[in-house]
């Protein structure tokens, strides 16, 4: 009997685990879900993968998100690390720079750092900004540092010397004394993580990635240990990227930095193939799991993307995909203060979970509330993996609508309406308040709580379509299986733009070109499947920030790029400067390796349970409302609401005056019926 190959992913949340497993031949997908295990997300990852895919199995490519460095930096449980810098230049990193972040709040406050002033310490040492040597290095100085880490158990040290972008000698050199004092502890060169101006960001960014290193590293020396038989001899596991791609776990253990937004990234990915699939090229995606929400756009295809971000109120020079991350989830609890209702951003996570998990939580959760309005399947949630108690929702949700003197269904409905409020405006920040008109857009509901949410919210914001992936509730995890390797490389490069010939800008992008072919030589990808994106930072002369244009492909038009940049700049402020000199900052280019991959099909239409249905609460009153196997589905089938499109990852409500039709893929489109517009 002939083996079946796979190719595999897994998003590691906060409440779930999902798992999706592609047929390397035939191009057919699954999806399970697993109850998230937080003292140790590797175990999650191998039971689902034991449950989904027979032992027998060979899996070809496995790729996972994962949230660890995230976490870690959320819950500040990273590394005790050190911090080393130019002599008289020790409080960079501690004054941070001049953005308040808000202006107008008397009650903000700095960012708390991750190294305090009382462990940076300093060198004798300065290279100038057109990185010659002004005094040299005296390595003899990192005496103190070595003591002081082995005295204070630093695990490790992030060195950040002044101009080192343009000249790494000194940063070398220091960390080479370092590491033969101080084996074990882990070193971050900022030359090598961000080699870009700004002191105060490039500092962030390098102490970021040292906070980060220790935990990732052990997570994936873990992983990696567990999954070793069951992945190839010589097949590398991959992580997904903050900026889009995947790379192996080696790489990452190089640069966790780059793990940092891997999870939620996925599903913009995903949206990028969806809108490829279904011709929508605009898209809201919003993933609602059951600890967070998070938002990203596709705009003309293509997921908009940064070029830096900011976590916990602290800068990072990073490639990522823009998400917005709210804490709204099925598991987000239900509480009061002052007087009022309120959901989140704390969750019940996996353990002790939601009340209805059985599993110890008694607080109400958004969970709780779907379950008393009907909306869930006590018997049937994830596949009928997991029984929901009723009587304990019911419970948590009727004790909290006592307290307003409410009905347990009125209680529920309120949690359900504030939820949905809150996701509404983390919508309208990536939109409205961009400038961007959130009605031009169709909105990609997935998470395992997105679908039964989903058209509340697109009636909130307007939006006349929603689509519903296949396997929604592990749609992040897909996403993953639809990317390939990628590295970005930088170079600052400043001067007007009219002032630098072709062929200087030329021989730096080959330069830089040259070290991606490298890197991803090193991680296995065939050179004929080797392809390159070049852009550059740009910025009106006099402006402090700037905008990343991606340049054509073929030798380098000076005129169209500059164009490009005021066509860029009129679509994001509205207006342009035609007339005004531009600067050019940095150089960019990414490395990409393509993945071979099965084309996508239509999913498999099986035989459901025969349509049932059950009183369902919508808008304070019941109604009978057919209950459907999405399974049973097959390409241009509708379904008129009320209905409920139950499957194993997610639960579409299709509420009254909503019809849902299968569309190209096995995708649901909701809309409104014409009775209803």
């Amino acid at each position: 009997m002939a083996t079946t190959h796979y190719r595999v992913s897994a998003d590691i949340g906060g409440t779930f685990t999902d798992i999706v497993f592609q047929n390397s031949q035939t191009g057919v997908c699954g999806a399970a879900k697993i109850l998230s295990t937080p003292e140790d997300p590797a175990l999650a990852v191998i039971e689902g993968i034991q449950s989904a895919i027979s032992p027998d199995a060979q899996i070809d490519f496995f790729v996972h998100g994962t949230t660890v460095g995230l976490n870690a930096l959320l819950t500040r449980r990273g590394a005790k690390m050190a911090l080393l810098t130019t002599e008289n230049f020790r409080d960079i990193y501690t004054i941070q720079g001049n953005d308040r972040g808000e202006i107008f709040s008397i009650r903000w406050n700095k960012p708390e750092p991750l190294v305090a002033l009382e462990d940076t310490f300093t060198i004798s040492e300065r290279i100038a900004a057109d990185g010659e040597v002004v005094t040299p290095i005296d390595v003899s100085e990192l005496d103190a540092l070595v003591e002081a880490t082995k005295q204070n158990g630093y695990e490790a040290i992030a060195i950040c010397l002044l101009f080192a972008f343009r000249n790494p000698e000194h940063e070398l050199a220091a960390a080479a004394y370092l590491r033969e004092r101080l084996p074990g502890v882990s070193i971050a060169l900022s030359h090598e993580i961000s080699p870009e101006w700004r002191e105060f960001e490039r500092t962030s960014t390098t102490v970021m990635d040292g906070y980060l290193a220790p935990v990732v590293r052990r997570y994936l020396e873990t992983l990696v240990g567990q999954l070793k038989d069951r992945l190839p001899k010589g097949q590398d596991l991959h992580v997904m990227e903050s900026n889009g791609g995947v790379m192996t776990a080696a790489s990452a253990s190089q640069m966790p930095l780059q793990t940092l937004l891997s999870g939620p990234v996925g599903g913009a990915i995903g949206g990028r193939a969806l809108a490829e699939m279904t011709g929508r090229q605009n898209l809201i995606c919003v993933d609602m799991g059951g600890t967070s929400f998070d938002a990203s756009l596709i705009v003309d295809g293509l997921p908009s993307a940064s070029t830096e971000t900011k976590l916990e109120g602290l800068p990072i020079q990073m490639s990522v995909v823009d998400i917005h991350v709210i804490g709204a989830g099925g598991g987000s609890i239900a509480w009061v203060e002052a007087d009022a209702a309120r959901v989140g951003p704390q969750s019940a996570g996996s353990k002790p979970g939601p009340a209805c998990y059985g599993l110890g939580g008694t607080e109400p959760t958004v969970s709780d509330a779907n379950l008393v309005l009907g909306r869930l399947d006590g018997a049937n949630f994830s596949g009928g993996a997991l029984q929901l108690d009723r009587k304990l929702a019911e419970k948590a949700v009727g004790e909290m609508g006592a307290q307003f003197k409410m009905s347990t269904q009125e209680m529920a409905q309120g949690i359900i309406d504030i939820i949905n409020a809150k996701m509404a405006d983390a919508i309208r920040t990536i939109t409205i308040r961009r400038g961007i008109d959130p009605r031009d857009f169709s909105l990609v509901a997935f998470g395992g709580a997105g679908p039964a949410q989903a058209a509340a919210l697109a009636e909130e914001l307007e939006i006349a379509e929603v689509i519903v992936p296949v396997h929604p509730g592990a749609f992040s995890a897909w996403g993953m299986l639809q990317t390939d390797v990628r590295h970005d490389f930088k170079e600052t490069l400043y001067g007007f733009w009219d002032q630098f010939k072709v062929e200087d800008l030329e021989s730096r992008l080959v330069a830089l070109e040259a070290r991606g072919r490298e890197h991803l030589a090193d991680e296995g990808v065939d050179d004929s499947a080797i392809d390159f994106e070049r852009s550059a930072d740009f910025r009106y002369h006099g402006q402090e920030y700037v905008l990343t244009i991606s340049f054509p492909k073929g030798p380098i038009d000076m005129a169209a790029v500059r164009s490009s940049f005021d066509e860029a700049y009129d679509r994001q402020y509205g207006h342009s400067s035609p007339d005004a000199r531009v600067e050019i900052a940095n150089l960019r280019v990414s490395a990409i390796g393509r993945l071979d991959r099965p084309d996508s099909v239509d999913p498999e239409v099986g035989k459901g349970a025969a349509p049932r249905s059950r009183k369902v609460y919508f808008s304070g009153v019941e109604q009978e409302t057919a209950i459907i196997d999405r399974i049973g589905l097959s390409v241009g089938s509708t379904t008129v609401g009320p209905a409920i499109l139950e499957e194993s990852t997610a639960t579409t409500l299709v509420p009254p005056g909503w019809k849902a039709d299968v569309i190209g893929g096995g995708n649901l489109s909701l809309t409104k019926t014409e009775s209803a517009t």
